[in-house]
């Protein structure tokens, strides 16, 4: 009935798909829970109908949040199993466990065309168990629900995991659609970028954006910094930032990444103007915003965006790219008065005239709070930590093991 990806004629086979559907859920005064944001359901959706569509016996693998290794009603997958089914236009089945009686009698049921998915893989502590024996073992029991694998979550290769690493190692497999999407867009960011190649990088932690800076400064051509990070690139200069967030350990790797981007020719741009207020937001208490110069935050306020003026510079500094990765928001853009920084960012990633690259995470979700149509920017990654570990250099198993 049908090829896929190398794996052949897959009618009447049962296939394992790692989908990623780890998306945010709100509880209901009933007891139910409510899918808030379902795009990586229907980023998941192109391989499992393609894999449906040839024949093949579906059976879905993910994740929901990060249970301790045993059920909890609050991260079942069953309201997932019901919105893919809505999506895919058919009825899909729910094992109420991951490899016990009621996956194997799901699986054993299916028909071909037909699609299952399994409980919250989590809830069994194989899954992400340091001890490969331990994660082996529960990849066996996986392993013996199917007769081929295909890797489809991008949000998860950057784990060794029992349902993204070791299943791959035991039944012949591929890669689904998703992945391949992802992988080729991150190719282009780190192989053979169309110039001029601008990053922007925001977010609360320079540590967590250091890898990225490193292998970064010797590819891009502009680097843009706002979020909570930009405060420690400052302090580094020798700029007063109050009670903004600051990694005091991190001082000298700034200043040497602002000495390398002068050496190499790259040009790091800083925030020039600060939106600032004394206290985080929180609970009643109205924001109470105010733009101060970046080299003149008060003592006893703290930066929660960049500034008018700097958002309209990032802007400028995007005009004439070619390729963007953006990855991190400018300032807390869950409030509206700490949100215009992240805005303009956006805003200006839909204008580029070449590729364009949401590296998933917050950058993702503020895309959709404040009301961005997706299809305006090139590609929207779904895996913000695998983004950004691909982009530092780093080998990724669950795409490695693919690729061995």
């Amino acid at each position: 009935m049908g090829e896929y990806a190398g794996l052949g004629d897959v009618a009447g086979k049962r296939v394992l798909v790692r989908s990623d559907l780890n998306v945010p859920l709100e509880a209901q005064p009933d007891g139910g829970q409510t899918i808030t944001d379902d795009k990586r359901i229907r980023a998941s959706v192109p391989t499992i109908r393609e894999l449906a569509d040839a024949g093949a016996r579906v059976v879905v693998v993910a994740h929901l949040g990060r249970p301790k290794g045993a059920p909890e009603e609050r991260y079942s997958l069953r309201p997932v199993a019901a919105r893919l089914g809505e999506l895919l236009g058919q009825e899909v089945a729910f094992a109420t466990d991951t490899v016990g009686d009621s996956a194997q009698e799901t699986v054993a049921g299916l028909g071909d065309g037909q699609v299952a998915v399994l409980e919250n893989v989590r809830f069994n502590p194989g899954e992400t168990s340091k001890d490969d024996a331990e994660r082996g073992a529960f990849a066996d029991q996986l392993a013996a629900l199917a007769d081929a694998f295909v890797s489809d979550g991008f949000g998860v290769v950057h784990r060794k995991q029992a349902s993204v690493y070791d299943v791959a190692l035991r039944l012949p497999h591929a890669m689904g659609k998703l992945v391949a999407a992802e992988i080729e867009v991150l190719r282009r960011l780190t192989e053979s970028p169309e110039r001029p190649y601008v990053v922007v990088l925001g977010g609360s932690k320079v540590s967590d954006k250091l890898g990225v800076i490193d292998n970064l400064l010797g590819k891009a051509d502009k680097l843009l910094i706002g979020g909570g990070m930009v405060f420690t690139f400052l302090k580094a200069e020798g700029h007063e930032v109050g009670k903004s967030l600051l990694e005091e350990d991190q001082l000298d790797t700034c200043r040497s990444y602002l000495q390398r981007a002068a050496d190499t020719g790259v040009e790091i741009v800083l925030p020039t103007d600060i939106v600032v207020d004394t206290e985080f937001p929180s609970g009643d208490r109205e924001p109470q915003p105010q733009v101060v110069a970046a080299d003149a935050i008060p003592a006893d306020a703290l930066g929660l965006d960049i500034g008018p003026e700097s958002g309209a510079a990032f802007a400028a500094a995007l005009a004439d790219a070619r390729t963007v990765f953006w990855n991190g928001p400018m300032g807390v853009f869950e409030v509206d008065a700490f949100a215009e920084g992240t805005r303009a960012v956006a805003e200006a990633l839909t204008k580029v005239d070449g590729l364009s690259v949401v590296g998933g995470g917050d950058s993702a979700a503020a895309i959709v709070r404040l009301g961005f149509d997706e299809s305006a920017f090139g590609h929207i990654s779904t895996g913000g930590g695998a983004s950004l570990e691909y982009l530092e250099g780093k080998e990724l198993p669950g795409i490695k093991v693919l690729e061995d």
